[in-house]
This record gives structure tokens, sequence and C-alpha cells, in this order.
């Protein structure tokens, strides 16, 4: 269900999307300062910073939701972005099933039971490929939270995009959901899939991904986990400073005011 036209022909072409000196604000308050950023084709970032530092701003000036109030924002011709929002904000008890929902995806205006056969085999499609295609008839809140962040990337898969954004895709689910969610993401964009994501989970999410943006209004730092999961660079993020240490390969930020042990829990 991704996009045609992402081949090392694609890349060639230039970003997805292209954001220079862009500044956002709402009633008078800066969200995003002179904010300069590139999609660029098959990419996976993940914008980490505080609450209140413009990462979901960020995601609606690329989803096109909210015009800048300075500066510009440019896009690929044709581009086809899908959005995937906090689960939090969802209504659980809207009376929908999970196949329902993912089919209000669609771009047609046609009213619910006015379905072609060829969109219910779409959507049977993307619910079996993403693991979920038994669960088509159940109820949404019927759902395990790994069950709901699939349903919400199947209803953002079914419209083909070449970039998906979404706002905090593991933020209140557990471990597992965490990494279940993960892999999910970055088995789509070995196929070629653009994802931007917003997380404020640095040593569970953001240190796992091959790109990030640390965002505090503006711009801090660019580039992968260990050149952005610094001290200096955390503490103009987040405004505290932060240990980071190496384990296994990654980075870890430790609180310095709770030391941990990195060693191995038995049993």
């Amino acid at each position: 269900m991704i996009a045609d036209g992402q081949s090392a022909a694609g890349q060639q072409l230039g970003p997805l999307i292209t954001v220079s000196g862009v500044s956002f604000g709402y009633d008078r308050s800066p969200v995003l300062l002179d904010v300069d950023y590139a999609v660029q084709p098959g990419e996976f970032t993940g914008i980490v910073g505080p609450s209140g530092s413009g990462k979901t701003s960020l995601l609606r000036v690329l989803l096109g939701t909210v015009r800048p109030q300075r500066g510009r924002v440019e896009r690929r011709p044709g581009l086809a972005v899908s959005y995937v929002p906090q689960l939090e904000t969802v209504n659980w008890n809207f009376p929908v099933t999970v196949g329902e929902c993912v089919l209000m995806s669609r771009s047609t205006r046609r009213l619910m039971p006015w379905t072609t056969p060829a969109e219910r085999a779409d959507v049977a499609d993307v619910l079996e490929r993403l693991g979920i295609g038994d669960l088509a008839g159940r109820h949404i809140r019927e759902l395990s939270g790994g069950q709901q962040q699939r349903m919400f990337i199947a209803r953002a898969l079914l419209r083909r995009p070449q970039l998906l954004l979404m706002d905090e895709p593991t933020s209140g689910v557990d471990i597992g959901t965490r990494h279940e969610v993960l892999h999910l993401l970055a088995d789509l964009n070995r196929e070629g899939l653009a994802i931007v994501l917003t997380t404020h989970d640095l040593n569970g999410m953001a240190s796992h991904l091959p790109h990030l943006v640390a965002l505090q209004h503006r711009v801090v730092a660019y580039g992968p986990p260990s050149e952005v999961i610094v001290p200096d660079v955390l503490e103009q993020t987040f405004g505290a400073r932060m240990e980071v240490l190496q384990h296994l390969g990654m980075p870890v930020v430790v609180d310095t005011a709770e030391p941990i042990s990195l060693q191995p829990v038995a049993g």
C-alpha cells in the first residue's frame, strides 16, 4: 500500500518537503522560530523535544494543516502524505469497527455503506499486511494498544502515502507495544516509506531511529542519535544537564539525580 516512485531515481528528485525559515505561533506566542528542515525520500526521522517545544506544530506545518506566519514550505508536486494522531486524542467509544475506521480514510466522499469491492479488498489487504486482518469486525475500543496503533497505520497506508507523519506513536504504551510499533515502522521504512514522527522517549524510541531532529522552537541539532543524544544538545533542548552513557553501542540518557544500573537483571 506504499506509493510508487520511491526508488533511487526518486531520491534524485530532491526533498519531499522543504521548510525554510518557518516561524509559527498561537495568539502571538511563538512556537516555531526560523525552522529549516527538509524531509528526504525514504528517511526515518524522530523529532525530539520537551512539551511545548513545537514538535506537533512542525508536523502540522509539514502536513499543511497550518500556515507559517513567516518562511516558506515547498512540497513535491503530487506528494501523498498521511497522518497518524496521538492515540490519546481518539474517542474510542465512537461506534465503528476496525474495518470501518480504516475505510474512512479513503478519498471518496461516498457514505459508508456504499463501498466498492475494490475498496473492501484494499482494507482487507492492508489489515492483513499489518497482522490484524482478523480484527476487521471488532469494535475499536476492544483493541490493545499495539492493535490500535496498527489500525491507524493501516488507515494511513490505505491512501498510499509517500510520507507518513506520526505524533507520539508510542506515548502511553508498554515496552512490548513500543518495540512492536518500532519494528513495524522500520519494516515500512525499508520498503521505501518516508516516516517522520515526534517522540519524547529518548531511550526507548529516539535512540533506535536513524535520524533525529532536536527541537526547542528552533532546530537545535539534526543527525544520527550519536550526534543528537549528547549532553550539550540535550541541555539546549530540554533545559537540563543530562548524562549520556553508551550501552550495547547505543546512547542511554541518565537522570544524573538518579543514576541507574545497566547490568542485566537476574531472573
